[in-house]
């Protein structure tokens, strides 16, 4: 498939409150204000971190992408929220330093020290964030709190992807997951204008460290340590749609009474492996014709506005979304044919495959029950 996922190599949550504290194997990274904290007076507010490996960047773009044109999504899926009562803006930018995942959990006790946190980028007592801003980079802090809280770079000599922030803006009944797209930032990292330290996600500057208790805005995501389905992502996605058929006498259908099965599912997948996904296509109904085979063995080709769809088979939500870009079904003069990357599913888990596609003015869903599952 033309959509691609990644999982991080780290991702810890600094907090103001705790300078010193390290959560780099928390279940939770959350970008968090809170007007009050415990017996300390000033509002406080939470930062998280997240790194990709430059090396599977580097292998996705070069091995599988190639010379055509992509996009790269960060996506975080929502645990918690609280307290949304007015637009919020979550921001991200790429880190301008070193740091270490570490082992602590949220509220340790005694606290552990041996990761990033607000002070410090790598264990408490080694460098401190604020030590050393490398130039085009910048970091945030009150004068109520420890100066700290990550440091991040602003500009870029990259001028063909000078755009090296994303943002995404909260409502009271929006989406909450977020989705990012951070396609400059990673540009920078590939081509080397910028070194790889990862992501800084942050609320924007005016909505951290809020006197008013009426705002206090809570966003928690799941880490890469949940025991959920729902680790953070870099996604990438790209166009790989063909449709050349050759010498092929195929027909395209062109009746909504369809009917679509995969001839080459097994069932089973393990996580490293690429599938291509074949579809046999007939009508429910084939004219009444005189001829010496089956009608039933006549193949045909779906319309080039179809697509597919992905879904977890527990929760019924979608991990690959019908996309009329990136999940486009192909053809060539065998069939109707998409490509899935199975390493950017989660492993030990059921999943279903959709078609959708449009025929004679008449969009369809197709659900067959395709289903596989994918082992380590």
């Amino acid at each position: 498939m033309a959509v691609y996922k990644i999982f991080p190599t780290q991702d810890t949550t600094l907090y103001s409150l705790f300078p010193t504290m390290n959560t780099g194997l928390d279940e939770i990274v959350e970008a968090t204000t809170t007007a009050f904290g415990f017996d300390n007076p000033n509002p406080q507010t939470s930062r998280f971190l997240m790194q990709f490996s430059s090396n599977d960047i580097a292998n996705i773009i070069d091995q599988k992408i190639g010379d055509k044109t992509w996009d790269a999504h960060l996506r975080c899926f929502i645990s918690t929220v609280t307290g949304l009562n007015t637009d919020t803006t979550i921001e991200t930018w790429p880190l301008a330093k070193t740091w270490d995942n570490g082992t602590g959990k949220y509220l340790d006790s005694p606290l552990t020290t041996d990761g990033a946190s607000w002070i410090w980028n790598s264990y408490e007592s080694s460098s401190q964030w604020m030590s050393g801003i490398p130039a085009n980079a910048t970091a945030s802090y009150t004068s109520s709190v420890y100066p700290g809280g990550g440091v991040w770079y602003t500009g870029s000599t990259n001028t063909l992807h000078p755009t090296i922030s994303a943002s995404q803006t909260y409502a009271l009944y929006n989406e909450f997951d977020l989705n990012l797209g951070v396609t400059d930032i990673v540009h920078n990292w590939y081509s080397g204008s910028l070194p790889n330290y990862g992501f800084i996600v942050k609320q924007a500057d005016n909505e951290e460290f809020i006197y008013n208790s009426d705002q206090q805005i809570e966003l928690k995501f799941f880490s890469i340590d949940t025991n959920t389905i729902y680790p953070p992502q870099l996604e990438f996605r790209w166009d790989d749609f063909i449709y050349s058929t050759g010498s092929s006498t195929q027909e395209t259908i062109n009746t909504p009474l369809v009917y679509a099965s995969l001839a080459n599912n097994p069932g089973t997948f393990y996580s490293e492996s690429v599938q291509r996904f074949r579809l046999n296509v007939r009508p429910q109904f084939p004219p009444i014709i005189f001829q010496t085979s089956s009608i039933y063995t006549t193949n045909y080709y779906l319309p080039t506005a179809s697509y597919y769809a992905i879904q977890d088979l527990d929760t019924n939500l979608y991990v690959v979304e019908f996309d009329s870009t990136y999940t486009k079904i192909s053809a060539d003069v065998s069939s109707s044919y998409f490509d899935v990357y199975m390493n950017g599913l989660e492993p030990q888990r059921y999943y279903k495959i959709l078609i959708q596609t449009t025929i004679d003015g008449t969009t369809l869903v197709l659900d067959n029950n395709y289903t596989f599952k994918v082992v380590n």
